[in-house]
This record gives C-alpha cells, sequence and structure tokens, in this order.
C-alpha cells in the first residue's frame, strides 16, 4: 500500500524540481524530504531519484510514480471538498494569500466578516506577491491567494486554478508637490519621460510591468530607487526623489509633499482571488472568495462616497456589476461569481 504522505513528497520533488524546493513547500527539513523518498523506494521496489550532478533527478519509474501521484492527490482534494459539501458547515482551517496594498486594503474586511460569520472556521493569512500567491495555491499551501494583473499585461494563470474578479483600481502618478506638473488634473506617461521613476524591486511582477508600459509609450525608463512598499515609495517621492505608480487600494495615509494626479489614458490593475479548481466546492474556500467579494464591495463604495475624492475619477466608480476587465470606474467591484476554469490561464498580452 502506497504512503499518501510519500507520494506528496514525490509530487513536491516533481514540481520544485529539487529536494530543498520540495522541503520548503512542504516546510519540512531536506533530510525528512531524502527519509520519506527512500522509504516510497522500498515499498516500491525501484529506484525513484538518482544523481544529477550536486542534486537529483527523477528517474524513468519515479516521473510514472510521480504522474499518477499528481492524480491521486488530485482525487484527494476532491474527495475532501464532497465530504465538507456534504457536511455543508464552514470548519476547519483556510489560508488566504494577498499582495501588499490588498493585504492592507481587503484582508481586515474579508476577515472581519469570516470571523462573525463563521466562528468555527480557523483563518490563517501570508503577504504574497502575485507570482508566489498563485505557485503556493498549486503546492496547496494556501486555499486562496489574491493576485493581481494589469490591463495591458496579464498574469498567466496555471491550469488546474480557477479565479473570479474583485476590483479594479486605477492609479495615479505620485511626484513632488513642487513638480511642474503636481498642479495638473490630469497627466500622460509621456510626461514624464525625463523624470527618474522610484519602482517596485527588479523581478516582480508590476517591476516587468511597469518597465513593458514606459518603454510602449516610448519612454526608456530611469530607474533610480527600487522599493517593494508602497509608502516607502511615497517617502522617497516627498523627499524630491522621482516619481512613481500610486495604487489607489491600501494606499492609507499620503505624506506631506506629495501630489497625486490621474493618468489619462486609465492604467488598471485587476484584482482577482484565485484557488485551485479541485477545491471549488469546498464551503471554506466558497465562504473566503465571497468574503473577499463583499470586502472588495465595500472598498468600491466607500471610495465612490469619499469626500476627499469628490470629482476624480475613482470618485465617480459604481460598484455595479461589470464583467471582467469592463469596469466603469477605476474602482469598481466585480461582477457575479463567475469563475474562469483552467483554461483562463493563457496570457492576454
Amino acid at each position: 500500500m502506497l504512503n499518501l504522505e510519500r507520494l506528496r513528497t514525490l509530487d513536491a520533488l516533481a514540481r520544485h524540481g529539487s529536494v530543498s524546493g520540495a522541503a520548503g513547500g512542504l516546510h519540512v527539513t531536506t533530510s525528512a524530504v531524502s527519509q520519506q523518498m527512500a522509504k516510497l523506494e522500498r515499498e516500491v521496489g525501484q529506484q525513484l531519484l538518482a544523481r544529477n550532478g550536486r542534486g537529483v533527478r527523477l528517474t524513468d519509474a519515479g516521473r510514472l510514480l510521480a504522474d499518477h501521484a499528481a492524480r491521486i492527490l488530485s482525487q484527494v482534494e476532491l474527495a475532501q471538498s464532497d465530504i465538507e459539501a456534504q457536511r455543508g458547515e464552514v470548519v476547519g482551517q483556510v489560508t488566504l494569500s494577498a499582495f501588499p496594498t490588498a493585504a492592507r486594503g481587503l484582508l481586515p474586511g474579508a476577515l472581519t466578516a469570516l470571523r462573525a460569520d463563521h466562528p468555527e472556521l480557523k483563518v490563517r493569512t501570508r503577504e504574497l506577491e502575485p507570482e508566489q500567491g498563485l505557485q503556493a495555491v498549486l503546492r496547496g499551501d494556501v486555499d486562496v491567494a489574491v493576485a493581481l494583473d494589469w490591463s495591458n499585461k496579464r498574469l498567466p494563470v496555471p491550469g488546474g486554478l480557477s479565479k473570479v474578479e474583485l476590483l479594479d483600481d486605477a492609479p495615479d502618478i505620485a511626484m513632488p508637490a513642487g513638480h511642474p506638473l503636481a498642479g495638473r488634473s490630469e497627466v500622460e506617461l509621456e510626461d514624464f519621460a525625463q523624470d527618474e521613476w522610484v519602482s517596485w524591486p527588479e523581478g516582480e511582477f508590476c517591476y516587468e510591468w511597469l518597465m513593458f508600459t514606459l518603454r510602449s509609450r516610448g519612454i526608456e525608463p530611469r530607474i533610480s530607487h527600487l522599493a517593494g512598499e508602497h509608502h516607502t515609495q511615497l517617502a522617497l517621492i516627498a523627499a524630491g526623489f522621482g516619481v512613481c505608480v500610486a495604487p489607489r487600494l491600501g494606499r492609507g495615509p499620503v505624506p506631506e509633499g506629495v501630489s497625486l494626479v490621474p493618468v489619462r489614458r486609465t492604467m488598471r490593475r485587476h484584482i482577482h482571488a484565485v484557488w485551485r479548481t479541485d477545491a471549488d466546492r469546498r464551503p471554506s474556500v466558497r465562504a473566503a472568495v465571497d468574503a473577499l467579494r463583499a470586502a472588495a464591495e465595500q472598498v468600491a463604495s466607500e471610495a465612490s462616497g469619499s469626500p476627499e475624492l469628490s470629482g476624480s475619477p475613482m470618485a465617480s466608480a459604481s460598484s455595479a456589476a461589470s464583467g471582467p476587465f469592463e469596469a466603469a470606474g477605476p474602482f469598481e467591484a466585480a461582477g457575479p461569481f463567475e469563475v474562469s476554469g483552467p483554461s483562463a490561464g493563457s496570457t492576454g498580452g
């Protein structure tokens, strides 16, 4: 009889490509991974791993069994989902992840609703960038990830995952209050061709988006400072060190000395929830997604009624339903709970 946890270890090795990667994904030591694999080899009576330089690779038998392991684990996920659905109770544990501005702007409201509506549900959260969140969902480390992409650069959603749109966010350009364009009602990105930029760290999806977007407008980016936190970026802007893209979701207080101006050709961040399709029937996952959607609707409602935003594009946003990537306003809740399945993983350019 094959041991399920050892099959899970083999599956992690196949997905991560290394013992250390599998150990990290499973939150165990590399020694534990090696011991589980040694026991699995004894169970099947065949060599599953072979030396490959300083690392290891799967043998033909290892790849064959790994394919079966992936299908077995998927069926186990479906079985767990069906059992939870049969009980009809939102209990157990669910783990959510979100990128930083969504962690500030959406998670508190969603967590408050889950605690009030489902007191027997234990909720864990992690702050992860969009790509990391998707990988964590694939590995099973996270049940629901809040991720993002942009209207002109989509983040591929791997097969086996489903998603639903939560919110659209139209960022502004942040600049020092003394900048020549600070008094404008709106600007174009081309207006900042000679400015230095403060950006997200290299390698992050939003950094790649900024490079792509500026170059598509004929601007060779002059990146002077890299900072992962928007509060840090705005502090640099307040001190006079360039300009940056400033999302509205989770923005918080803006430092004195910073001017925010909308972009004429609106840039939109599309924010969505992603989960494993196999877990779609789990009441806890459905409850978590519903709570995130309610939090997004609340954010949109508060934004449209904010007196500080009167006259701005954000203030005109409506919480009426809209289809994916078709929001009428720059900060709007998405439409009814309709998911796109594994085939929705293609990029949109």
